[in-house]
């Protein structure tokens, strides 16, 4: 390894994902404020939150998955010098994001009066969750047009706007929320509700920001998004659906392997789901980092790819998962070190902690895995491979990861039933094929890219 190379790649690579890192972040201490100020009402107020955002959260994070194809066709755009087309790419991908923010909207108005009737939990917490879905969806597509500009900003190799505009909404959130909880300024208390109301108010002001920043920006003159207006083309359309579809499957089968381990754990009594709950939470930040870190190899790597600087990319991609592996173990040393600090940060029940901390442990080891596999999937968005993405990961987490789990974890075939400690190791052993299978995808796709040059030449 060239030790000067590795350290120009990292700074390269750090310095476009620290604000992607940073806006991640944000908007988890969203989440985490519209929780607590819920809370603070009452437990119904703050479970009527809980059980709406997830809901709210696949769907919102369904688009999301499509619209980031956006940055890999621009980044690529991008190094080929093509900025006469990244508005209409843009412009495409606008189109569908707006088109699946007003299905949602659509499809709430449809499925309430027939939900709200025939599900029978505590009246007061169905009526708070339907209030604030309902309140929610008038701000989805203000974010789909967000994250659009953001993935053009992104895909231009500017992640610093997409801190900033984290950072107003995070400050506009906490506010809005207690003038719409609380009933301030002449508005009504609305309870947890009033959450979907402040969410939304923020999801319409960071479009507005980024639009402002995409409009204004010296940065951006390069690939201007308003001299031409573009309606619906198909044939792009259809280009960025078939990018962006995969991208969004992946996420959702990443999303709903959780929630469905999270089920199939009830039996184990509540404080195995909540240590498992907790584990899963200290996860998903430690995950900003390696995903971060994705998202700026994609967009790094489309940049060379688009360049036809073939040997750069693959630098890119070796460079990358080095650096993932060194943040992964000093991020493992911190969980196993500090696993008891760390659970006991979500709980004092001396039950809950013991079992979190065990579990603790296991989510140091799934740390590598998931960085190597993260990091991968990211360097094939780059080069525009995201069905592979698709395939790889239903067949680790769901067919490989979920079977092992549940083996381990509620059957005595192997060893007696572990529990929750089967349905980690299954995690473990499901990112691990994940991880193997993205760099062979990786290396297959690099001499694929080899051999069309080569041909060209």
């Amino acid at each position: 390894m060239n030790i000067n190379r590795f350290i120009s790649n990292s700074k390269n690579l750090l310095k476009l994902a620290y604000p992607i890192l940073i806006a991640q972040l944000i908007q988890n201490l969203m989440g985490f404020a519209d929780t607590v100020m819920a809370g603070r009402v009452s437990a119904t107020d703050m479970a009527a939150v809980a059980v709406a955002s997830s809901v709210w959260l696949p769907l919102i994070l369904t688009i999301s998955g499509l619209v980031m194809a956006l940055a890999s066709i621009i980044s690529q755009l991008s190094g080929a010098k093509k900025f006469d087309d990244v508005a209409k790419a843009s412009y495409q991908t606008a189109w569908i994001a707006v088109f699946l923010s007003i299905i949602i909207i659509i499809l709430y108005y449809i499925a309430t009066p027939m939900l709200i009737d025939s599900l029978t939990f505590d009246p007061k917490l169905k009526q708070l969750m339907f209030d604030y879905l309902g309140y929610i969806v008038w701000g989805g597509p203000g974010y789909c047009l967000y994250l659009v500009l953001r993935n053009y900003s992104e895909g231009l190799s500017f992640t610093r706007p997409t801190m900033i505009i984290s950072i107003i909404g995070l400050i506009i959130n906490i506010p809005a929320n207690y003038i719409f909880i609380y009933g301030e300024f002449g508005m009504p208390a609305l309870g947890g509700a009033g959450c979907g109301i402040a969410t939304a108010i923020v999801y319409w002001v960071m479009f507005l920001g980024m639009l402002a920043y995409a409009y204004f920006s010296k940065h951006l003159k390069q690939a201007p998004l308003f001299t031409k207006f573009y309606w619906p083309e198909w044939s792009e359309i259809k280009i960025i659906l078939a990018l962006g579809t995969p991208i969004a499957f992946s996420l959702l089968f990443e999303v709903s392997l959780f929630a469905v381990v999270a089920i199939i754990l009830l039996p184990f009594g509540a404080n195995v789901v909540a240590s498992h709950q907790i584990a899963i939470s200290f996860s998903g930040l430690v995950f900003m980092l390696p995903l971060s870190l994705a998202i700026a190899v994609t967009i790094k790597v489309g940049f060379e790819v688009g360049q036809k600087n073939l040997e750069k990319a693959k630098e890119l991609c070796r460079y990358s998962v080095i650096l993932g592996l060194m943040i992964a173990l000093a991020t493992a040393s911190v969980t196993v070190l500090f696993r008891n600090q760390i659970a006991s940060i979500y709980t004092i029940d001396t039950e809950n902690l013991e079992l979190a901390a065990g579990l603790m442990f296991l989510a140091a080891l799934y740390q590598f895995s998931d960085t190597v596999q993260v990091i991968s999937a990211g360097a094939l968005r780059g080069y525009k491979d995201t069905k592979s993405i698709l395939y790889i990961t239903f067949f680790s987490y769901w067919i490989v990861g979920l079977s092992f789990g549940l083996i381990l974890g509620i059957t005595d075939w192997i060893v007696p039933a572990t529990g929750p400690y089967g349905f980690w190791i299954g995690f473990i052993s499901g990112l691990t094929v994940a991880a193997v299978l993205m760099a062979w995808r990786l290396k297959v796709v690099q001499n694929r890219f080899d051999q069309q040059a080569a041909l060209e030449y």
